[in-house]
């Protein structure tokens, strides 16, 4: 097979330029080769995630993968099951089967999505990656154990926190309440990736695995705030189908905010600067749990690390324009945002400096009036 090294570049310019509103539906369903099927179906999986998973160390990269690609298997069961009973039992299901290995070297069946409600060929890539599960799982079942253990304790974390989404949702009428609830919807969405990602890093550098107390919560913090990005990207879209991530909008539920009046659009407003704010305070967390990351002085990791900071400072410099706070200056084009990556793979200083100017930048959008 060719090497990783060699193959990383083709996979991130694949990733930022794959158009995944438009899947090859038939393509991705031929592939046969576990670990092509992979790599295809990780760009319609993933949005910026699947550029910064390619740019991991080799050892790494693969592991991270099937990761998400189970955690996107998640949330199809959490997004395309109806059925609350039945989302609920899938996704307590589809956690317990990784570690369920059968004696011929398989996993149990993934719970099937026989009545999905599927809006566009988005959902329908989802679902052709859950029928398509056996070829993760012989992805997954070629790792080492403490590996194996890694991705386990992920989905595991994954599942528990999309059932307690999900009932919280039904319960609340569609609605999260408070910051306090919103804060634990995104640590369950991606603290727990973030947790995983130091994990499996540390795991593939031979250091310590566990992360401190302090290393925890900072992990949960960047979570928040890059889950925050794609809260406040989906609001409309959210609000469409049922669900608003603040009691503000419990009133325009199931509205679509293009046509809904001038009302409902400055709730969204509202509510999209609130939760902009909300996300920028906690930006300080995110150089330090790059440097809890263990990396030599060439650092793809690293790198990987600062290219999803950039994608993230890109999207919310658009979103500050848009709901009224003073935007800053920041890289836009992806081959500008590709070269400050190298920069920062070869220079660790390279990648503090970037990383303490996107810090400046959002905590002063966040105290703006």
């Amino acid at each position: 097979m060719t090497p990783f090294a060699l193959r990383r570049p083709f996979l991130i310019l694949r990733d930022l330029f794959t158009r995944r509103e438009r899947p090859n539906l038939r393509a991705l369903a031929s592939i046969e080769d576990p670990e092509d099927f992979v790599w295809a179906i990780l760009p319609h999986a993933a949005r910026t995630f699947s550029a910064c998973i390619a740019m991991l160390p080799a050892r790494s990269a693969l592991p991270a993968a099937v990761a998400y690609l189970y955690c996107r298997m998640l949330d199809t069961y959490e997004d395309l099951v109806p059925d609350r009973a039945e989302r609920d039992a899938a996704l307590r299901s589809f956690a317990g089967r990784l570690a369920a290995a059968t004696g011929n070297g398989r996993l149990p069946s993934a719970p099937s999505i026989d009545d999905a409600s599927d809006r566009d060929d988005r959902d329908r890539a989802h679902l052709l990656l859950v029928r398509r599960a056996d070829l993760v799982d012989r992805v997954f079942l070629s790792f080492v154990e403490p590996t194996r253990a890694v991705v386990r304790d992920l989905v595991r974390d994954m599942a528990t926190g999309m059932r307690w989404s999900s009932a919280a949702f039904e319960t609340q009428g569609g609605v999260l309440t408070g910051e306090e609830q919103l804060a634990q919807y995104c640590r369950h969405v991606l603290g727990n990736p973030v947790v995983f990602g130091v994990r499996l890093l540390r795991l593939q550098r031979g250091s310590r695995v566990e992360l401190s107390t302090d290393e925890r919560e900072d992990a949960m913090r960047v979570g928040e705030m890059v889950q925050l990005a794609n809260v406040t990207r989906d609001i409309e879209k959210d609000l469409r189908r049922g669900i608003a991530y603040d009691a503000e909008l419990r009133g325009d539920l199931g509205r679509d905010a293009g046509t809904a009046g001038p009302d409902t659009a400055e709730r969204c407003r509202v509510v999209r600067e609130r939760l902009l704010r909300m996300a920028l305070r906690r930006a300080p967390a995110y150089g330090r749990i790059i440097e809890a990351i263990p990396a030599s002085r060439w650092s793809v990791a690293r790198a990987s690390g600062v290219l999803m900071l950039l994608f993230t400072e890109r999207y919310f410099r658009g979103c500050a324009r848009r709901v009224g706070l003073p935007a800053w200056e920041g890289p836009n084009t992806t081959l500008t945002l590709l070269t400050r990556t190298f920069r920062a793979s070869v220079s660790r200083e390279s990648a503090q400096r970037e990383i303490a100017r996107i810090e400046r930048a959002f905590l002063s959008a966040a105290q703006a009036r």
